[in-house]
């Protein structure tokens, strides 16, 4: 095992920590104030084609590794987990599962676009009435001579109102529950469809988050994702990818409230000493360093079964658990050792505090995550090799995406 990140990695880990210290950190305080998400600053990833980096370069994307991706959430979610959600959901959930589930022409039609960040990727599979349990969800798409009548709503979508393509999850034979499942690839345009965004969230109040309304909408059969009654296969693989990302985004988040931490330790004296000298202080910071490095190997660990195209929904899943868990915890002890201040928005720790707790509710629960790492220790959970495997790393020769 090799723990280095190669020159590739650092070039493009010191990219993007320069952009999010440039474009996000100084102006992410009065975002989150505001409730605002500005769609600038997807297009200007975009342009440093962080929208498609693990994408083949052949389908618009940088061909780096997994791992890279998971470099790019580390560095965007340290300004903020708006952006890190961002690329979350367009990359993780929605790119990488056209990539693995679609045909040649999907490929072409939506995810080179995507990948070159010239258009916006989404995914709809929660509803008002499935979250953990996804055979719950309600929405129907009935055949209609060529094309497929889509019906009902979604809710907590990311970039609900921002995105340009959805990937949608809806019945098309409710008797075959799970079997019954099927994605399809929805534009916005398509008549029918609407969004709406969600106010009052507690954290990440600079992302666009929302709900997505189907009345009657019309996708031809081409948009179909899979087959039929693949769709709930379709899910997990992208929740693999999904999760995979917002584990990566964790780590970024403990890096935050650790530089603020440390930044606050030297600043701050009590009782005649620097409050970094108290030794209940050094204890927390030292519970965040034990997080941090723990969840990097856990998210790494992940990436690598990525990148040679293995199944790794047991490997994902507990670094998404562990990892999160470990922000959520390191964001409450920063809050801590600011005391007082860290209770005000003068200092960023009370957004990391807010922010911390989403990602340990969705894409998995860290209940189901819990009961998932038990089924497979008692053996009552045993994956198989999926029959369309994410696509193994090196795609083909890559370019030197840092210097573009």
């Amino acid at each position: 095992m090799n723990f280095d990140y190669t020159e590739e990695q650092d070039m493009l880990r010191k990219m993007v920590r320069s952009f999010v210290d440039k474009e996000i950190i100084p102006y992410m305080q009065e975002w989150d104030v505001n409730g605002q998400f500005d769609p600038i600053i997807i297009d200007r990833l975009g342009k440093l084609n962080l929208m498609g980096v693990c994408i083949p370069e052949k389908y618009g994307g940088s061909g780096m590794d997994y791992n890279s991706l998971a470099i790019v959430c580390e560095e965007l979610e340290r300004g903020d987990t708006a952006f890190r959600t961002a690329v979350s959901v367009h990359t993780g959930l929605n790119s990488l599962t056209i990539l693995q589930w679609g045909t040649e022409e999907q490929k072409l039609k939506y995810l080179v676009p995507q990948a070159k960040g010239e258009k916006i990727g989404a995914f709809g599979l929660t509803e008002p009435g499935a979250g953990s349990d996804v055979a719950a969800l309600t929405t129907t798409a009935v055949k209609d001579g060529d094309d497929y009548i889509i019906n009902g709503s979604k809710t907590w979508i990311s970039l609900c109102d921002i995105a340009d393509h959805f990937l949608v999850f809806a019945y098309t034979d409710k008797t075959k529950k799970h079997h019954g499942i099927s994605a399809f690839i929805v534009e916005r345009t398509t008549p029918g469809f609407s969004s709406r965004a969600i106010k009052g969230k507690l954290g990440i109040r600079s992302g666009n988050t929302g709900e997505l309304f189907f009345d009657q909408v019309r996708v031809p059969k081409e948009n179909l994702l899979g087959k039929e009654g693949e769709g709930f296969k379709i899910a997990m693989s992208a929740l693999d990818n999904g999760r995979f990302t917002v584990a990566a985004g964790a780590v970024g988040l403990i890096m935050a409230s650790i530089e603020e931490s440390v930044k606050y330790c030297h600043e701050r004296k009590t009782f005649g000493k620097d409050i970094g000298k108290h030794q209940l202080v050094q204890q927390m910071i030292a519970n965040m360093e034990a997080g941090l490095q723990m969840s990097r190997l856990l998210v790494y660990r992940a990436g690598e079964l990525k990148n040679q195209g293995k199944r790794n929904t047991r490997e994902t899943s507990l670094a998404k658990w562990q990892a999160c868990d470990f922000a959520n915890k390191a964001a409450d002890d920063a809050v801590q050792i600011h005391g007082a201040y860290g209770y005000s928005s003068e200092y960023p720790v009370e957004r990391f505090l807010r922010n911390s707790k989403a990602p340990v509710i969705y894409e998995g629960t860290r209940e189901i995550h819990t009961i998932m790492q038990a089924e497979y220790v008692l053996g009552f959970r045993n994956d198989k090799p999926l029959n369309q495997p994410l696509p193994a790393w090196p795609f083909e020769q890559n370019k030197d995406m840092v210097n573009s």
